[in-house]
């Protein structure tokens, strides 16, 4: 395997905008929001910054195809912009652009930036505008609660687990990211439920009801990535780096069930393996201090906790009632509300995660400061149980 980027890159600057619904912003708004915070907290001069990277998932909305609005909105002085779109690991996808662009040599400082205006336009409950030939044809068919209800389904079949246990973990999981989200400003849900409420919630599609759903926002996030060595210069002397990106695309063997039973993540378990050998990580269980996991629905929170190896296979039901990934539980998940409450721009959520992790670390969580993290764990979902790309990241402190 190749050496990998682990401590090559470090984070200089992030920031995030005020997830929600952002009827008074465009998306420029939100992406100088997101941008202004990360150069104040880089301690640098726009000038400073060589390339960037500009993520946005459904973007005949809003930004057009091209990269043109990140150097406009933001008036970046003639560099390389690059657009980039990979379904709900979009945010991830520029991440991981300015990285390599730094950790290749290619620039000393880079940026990335994930913009998504969604509420505007309908998001969810309008057709949606093309996105190939093959999209038209399979899409009209399926909807997204639709096809992880499926995936409740397998898992449930696959490990004996009863509707009752599956319907309460996946409850817990719910309860547990509002209870986090109340803490953070800037989430777009800040309100505690209980598990009655989540029980008894609208079904959306069985198992999966109105509080097993993440919300649909507006926002931005970005961070600003450069050298070990020019952060040194900067006089940052607890430096926050890069341990791992992975990313694994669904190749249509899940589609075709020819070697995929509907219970879990194919691309999660391989791209998270690559990334724990990146990163030097032996027992996850052990290491990593937080997750940030793409629950787009209650349900895939539960299934990625296996799928990333900190459940054992069918257990990820009895860890989660057992208060595993609490805000004080062994491996705490979502710390920051999730996908679930602090919201799910799409283009902006990868990064958003990266933001979390990188305020815990610094010690500037707030409410919801964890004690002494050391490795981080992000994953974004992008596309259906059948048919999707996943992309892993790992950060912490520079070694």
């Amino acid at each position: 395997m190749a050496s990998g980027i682990k401590d090559k890159v470090v984070i200089l600057g992030m920031g995030c905008s005020k997830f929600g619904e952002r009827w008074d912003a465009s998306p420029s708004d939100l992406m100088s929001e997101a941008f202004e915070e990360c150069l104040a907290d880089a301690g640098i001069d726009k000038n400073q910054i060589q390339m960037g990277w500009f993520g946005a998932g459904i973007d005949a909305y809003n930004v057009g195809s091209s990269a043109m609005p990140l150097s406009v909105a933001l008036r970046l002085p003639n560099i390389p912009v690059t657009k980039v779109e990979n379904m709900c690991a979009t945010g991830t996808e520029a991440f991981r652009g300015a990285v390599y662009a730094v950790a290749s040599g290619a620039c000393d400082i880079a940026l990335a930036l994930g913009v998504e205006k969604l509420k505007d336009v309908g998001y969810g409950g309008l057709p949606q505008r093309t996105r190939g030939v093959e999209n038209d044809m399979f899409w009209p068919n399926l909807s997204a609660p639709g096809a992880f209800a499926q995936l409740a389904s397998g898992y449930r079949a696959k490990h004996g687990i009863s509707k009752e246990d599956l319907k309460r973990a996946m409850a817990h999981v719910s309860v547990k990211s509002h209870a986090n989200g109340a803490k953070n400003p800037k989430a777009h849900l800040q309100r505690e439920i209980t598990e009655e409420q989540a029980l008894k919630a609208p079904y959306i599609a069985e198992p999966i009801g109105l509080f097993d759903c993440c919300g649909v926002s507006d926002g931005a996030a970005c961070a600003i990535v450069c050298t070990p060595e020019i952060a040194r210069a900067l006089g940052r002397d607890d430096m926050i780096s890069v341990k791992a990106l992975q990313l694994a695309a669904s190749n249509g063997e899940e589609a075709s069930y020819s070697e995929w039973d509907g219970s879990y993540l194919k691309t999660t378990r391989v791209a998270a393996q690559r990334a724990y050998d990146e990163a030097g990580i032996k027992n996850p269980r052990e290491e990593l201090s937080m997750t940030e996991v793409h629950d787009c629905f209650s349900i895939t929170e539960l299934v990625t906790m296996e799928d990333l190896q900190l459940s054992d296979e069918g257990q990820a039901v009895r860890d989660i009632l057992n208060g595993d990934f609490d805000a004080d539980g062994r491996i705490p998940c979502q710390i920051d509300g999730g996908l679930k409450c602090f919201g799910h721009p799409i283009g902006a959520s990868g990064l958003r995660m990266i933001y979390e992790n990188y305020l815990q670390f610094q010690g500037r969580a707030g409410a919801r400061q964890l004690k002494d993290p050391r490795l981080a764990l992000n994953h974004n979902l992008g596309g259906f149980p059948h048919q999707n790309i996943c992309s892993i990241s790992i950060i912490g402190r520079y070694e």
